[in-house]
Order: C-alpha cells, then sequence, then structure tokens
C-alpha cells in the first residue's frame, strides 16, 4: 500500500509528519492518492488558531489535484486518473441540497476544515465530489476550487457585458473574481491597499488597480462620474472594508460579501434603500462553477503561471506555512508538491 505520510495540525502553531493508517473507503467513495495541496488563507488561519469551527488535530488541504487509486465500479473514474476535487460534502437532504445549493448545505463538511484533508498521501472522497480533468496539469487541478469561488461569486452577482465592477482586496480570491468579471465582459477595477497586490492585478490580469495612498471613495467617484460601480465583490475578510463597500454601489446595483468575518457587518439603510441595492452573499462554490473553471483553463484564460508563485514539499512545508503565514511578500498561491 502507499505511503499516507500526512501533515498534522495538533493545535495553533504546531505542524507535524506523521504515518498514518491508509483511509479505507466507505460505500460510494472513492480511494485518491494526492498530487497537488493549494495552501488557503483558511489554512493559514487554522495554523494561527484564528479559525472559529474547527477542532485539532487537523489534517488541512481543500485545494486539490488528485490521482484516483480505487473507485467503485460504474463510478466513470479509472484507476490512475487525474481528477480535481469539490471539498465541500453536502449531507443531500437538507433544504440547500434540496434546491440544488450543496455549496451552502446546512450540514455542511468541508475536507481539511471539518474533517481531515488532502495534506496527505491518501485520501478518501465521496466520488460524486470528483471531477474530470481531462487535459488539465496537476498544477491546474490543484487551483480550481480556489478560482471556482470567485467565479460562483460572480455568478451570484450577474457579472454581464459592459458592467463596471469593483473588486474590493486583491488576494487570490479576490483575483479569481476580477479575473472571471472580465471573461463576463465586465469593466474590472481591483481595490486593494497593498501595491504589491495591485502591481499584480494589472500585470496578471490587465485591469485596473486603486488604492494605496488614496481615499478610496473619492477614487471611485473619479473613476464612475460620481455614479459608483454596478456590481462591487468585497474579498478581504475585514469588516471595516466590508461595510464600507456599500458605498460604492451605484443606485440599482449589486454588492456580492465572497469573504466572510465573525463579527456584525452593519450599514446605513437610507443609502441602501435609496440606492435599491441588492445584497448577496456567496459561499463557496457548485459544481457548475468548478466546471466554468476547468472550460476556463482549457480554454487558456487563466494565467495560471502568474497565479502560482511559490511551492513546497510535505515535509518542508512544516517550516514554510508558519513563514508564509506571517510573509506574504509575492505570495499568491502556493501548492505542496507530492510525487512520492
Amino acid at each position: 500500500m502507499q505511503s499516507n505520510k500526512s501533515l498534522v495540525c495538533a493545535k495553533p502553531g504546531s505542524l507535524h509528519l506523521e504515518q498514518r493508517p491508509p483511509p479505507r473507503p466507505e460505500p460510494g467513495h472513492a480511494l485518491v492518492r494526492t498530487r497537488r495541496v493549494g495552501i488557503c488563507g483558511t489554512d493559514y488561519h487554522i495554523f494561527e488558531g484564528k479559525h472559529p469551527f474547527l477542532q485539532y488535530p487537523r489534517v488541512m488541504g481543500h485545494e486539490l489535484a488528485v490521482d484516483v487509486v480505487e473507485a467503485p465500479d460504474g463510478s466513470g473514474f479509472a484507476t490512475g486518473e487525474l481528477c480535481v476535487v469539490n471539498p465541500y460534502i453536502a449531507c443531500g437532504d437538507c433544504i440547500a441540497c434540496r434546491h440544488g445549493k450543496y455549496n451552502c448545505c446546512s450540514r455542511i463538511s468541508v475536507l481539511g476544515v471539518h474533517r481531515d484533508g488532502g495534506m496527505s498521501g491518501l485520501l478518501s472522497v465521496p466520488v460524486r465530489n470528483l471531477l474530470h480533468a481531462d487535459g488539465l496539469s496537476a498544477d491546474a487541478c490543484a487551483c480550481v476550487e480556489f478560482l471556482s469561488i470567485g467565479a460562483h461569486a460572480v455568478r451570484r452577482g450577474g457579472v454581464a457585458a459592459g458592467d463596471r465592477v469593483l473588486v474590493v482586496g486583491a488576494g487570490p480570491i479576490g483575483l479569481g473574481a476580477a479575473l472571471f468579471s472580465r471573461l463576463a465582459g465586465g469593466e474590472v477595477t481591483v481595490l486593494d491597499m497593498s501595491p504589491e497586490r495591485m502591481a499584480a492585478a494589472r500585470s496578471i490580469l490587465g485591469v485596473d488597480a486603486i488604492g494605496d495612498g488614496v481615499d478610496p471613495a473619492e477614487a471611485i467617484s473619479a473613476r464612475t462620474q460620481g455614479e459608483g460601480y454596478d456590481i462591487v465583490f468585497d474579498a478581504t475578510g475585514n469588516q471595516q472594508s466590508m461595510q464600507a463597500g456599500f458605498g460604492y454601489v451605484a443606485h440599482g446595483g449589486r454588492y456580492v460579501l465572497v469573504s466572510v468575518v465573525n463579527d456584525t457587518i452593519t450599514f446605513q439603510d437610507p443609502v441602501f434603500h435609496g440606492r435599491e441595492m441588492t445584497l448577496f452573499a456567496s459561499r463557496n462554490a457548485t459544481s457548475g462553477d468548478f466546471e466554468r473553471v476547468i472550460r476556463a483553463m482549457r480554454n487558456g484564460d487563466v494565467p495560471l503561471r502568474e497565479l502560482i508563485t511559490h511551492r513546497t514539499s510535505l515535509a518542508d512545508a512544516v517550516g514554510n506555512i508558519p513563514i508564509w503565514a506571517q510573509n506574504k511578500s509575492g505570495l499568491i498561491k502556493a501548492l505542496i508538491v507530492i510525487d512520492d
């Protein structure tokens, strides 16, 4: 049997490798071998002890590229096939699931968060959570999940050709929202206080970027002739930013909260009603969003080479994750490479 060496976060600030018994797949599950793991902001929060709904010890990792080791007969997946994993394991029975909204299942269990994830050699996942990745590399497969969050937000916001779009926050999720807004025909501006992130948004996506050293409200007013943006996305995870975003939305516009913060968000009701704006929450992504991202990758619409900035091994991640949690200079997406 193949190695099941796992990277375990035993408690906040503590990472170590340990050899675990191979998982035994339940009925309807496939046994898969992890090839790549994207390191997400959620993983850094788990390491730092900032995740509000987590039990330790935990094997992190939900942005996954895997090879099929063993799949049930009739599943449609072949041994050795490279796949994308949808890490959102839904109950299938709650009101959200009955309406096909598995991304916001009331009893959702996310790999690497609510249950052990993919920073390990072997993993058992429901077959329905695997997606065929014909034509994609292992690197690309590991980037599908984080880009799907942006693609889902864009679908929630209904971005169409000619819409003026503002994305607040130029981290990986914000860049995904900006990318798929542009692919939908939107005229995209990114707002971020980091000059490095603004430069990345300009160079990688070719979009307008504002933020450092300017008053956001004044810059937005100047760029939109005082009207605001048709659609605003917030991908900051910052309470003050999320509240300020209400003031950036045009009359009749839409505001999509992509990030989540463990706090109360308030807004001025006269502004909200006076503009008759629509407020959306955007959580996770659906299989349809994953397929949208996979198609975009196959079409060459995703600048993967520029998005993947760092690489490490499972063993070296023990030292690298603490560094990257504190110092994200030059970091967009880091991948753990597991090829043994």
